[in-house]
């Protein structure tokens, strides 16, 4: 998906645009100014933002007209425990309302600003709740990996948390053992195309297809990258057991431990006890 929006210029410099392409009509209800967002998102549920904490809301797409710069400007709304929350899109140009908000929502959506609903609907996910949830996508602190460190740290193990294992390397470990070189990632089943769980989006598949890949191949080259650098890379699937997973990593630490990272010189244990700052 590629978007319209334009940072830098629009299509009218000496006159400001016409009305039709950035003002609604007037006298539209809250039925019909929901129906004109759900057709330019592509459907109702393209419009939900993450708030964290399993909580969504239901974005919309502003379009205004400043008289100095001659320009459509769009932002992304939704409110938060009745604060109103904004985020500027950038520039639209086409000629008509429609078109503007559609080039925004796609834009919402190429930044990840709205949560793909839509992006596997039969997916293994029980409910568009869950789904909702599961592709919120958090950096951290997922529900997954809450569990995995819970388990982990029930073995007696000391980890680290998000951190890189490698200076220099824009790759974060969801949990780190820096004596055994042992990174652990929690990977979702929808966003690293998990074999067991991934579908294929049906709606702009190309879009997903190719994010999905990206996301697959970065997980090869983080692999490879800590690898080289003397680092042992462990992923551990969203849907599988954490018992069972802390299990084969404390198994792995053991074995580190006794051989050494590097194959040969002895690493320092890992201590028991709760989780230690991320750097």
């Amino acid at each position: 998906m590629t978007s319209r929006l334009s940072m830098e210029s629009g299509s009218w410099k000496q006159d400001s645009p016409p009305a039709r392409a950035w003002k609604g009509r007037s006298g539209l209800d809250r039925a019909a100014r929901t129906a004109e967002q759900d057709r330019a998102a592509g459907g109702h549920d393209r419009r939900l933002v993450d708030l964290g904490d399993g909580r969504t809301a239901r974005a919309s797409v502003e379009l205004k007209v400043f008289s100095k710069t001659r320009r459509i400007r769009a932002y992304l709304r939704w409110s938060d425990r009745g604060r109103t929350r904004v985020r500027y899109l950038g520039e639209v140009s086409e000629n008509t309302r429609t078109r503007n908000l559609a080039s925004a929502w796609c834009t919402a959506i190429d930044r990840e600003l709205v949560i793909p609903l839509d992006a596997a609907p039969s997916s293994w996910a029980s409910s568009p709740a869950v789904r909702a949830v599961m592709k919120a996508n958090r950096s951290r602190d997922t529900k997954p990996e809450l569990a995995l460190r819970a388990a982990v740290r029930g073995l007696g193990l000391r980890y680290r948390v998000d951190v890189a294992p490698v200076m220099g390397l824009r790759r974060r470990a969801d949990l780190a053992f820096p004596g055994a070189k042992v990174a652990v990632f929690s990977d979702g089943c929808y966003w690293h195309g998990c074999p067991e769980h991934y579908r294929p989006a049906r709606r702009n598949s190309d879009f997903w297809s190719a994010k999905i890949s990206g996301n697959r191949e970065r997980d090869r080259d983080t692999d490879a990258e800590l690898a080289a650098a003397g680092w042992l890379v462990i992923r551990i699937w969203e849907h599988e057991d954490p018992v069972e997973a802390a299990s084969r990593i404390a198994n792995v630490i053991t074995e580190r431990r006794a051989s050494g990272p590097a194959g040969g010189m002895k690493s320092k244990p890992e201590e028991a006890g709760a989780d230690t700052p991320r750097t």
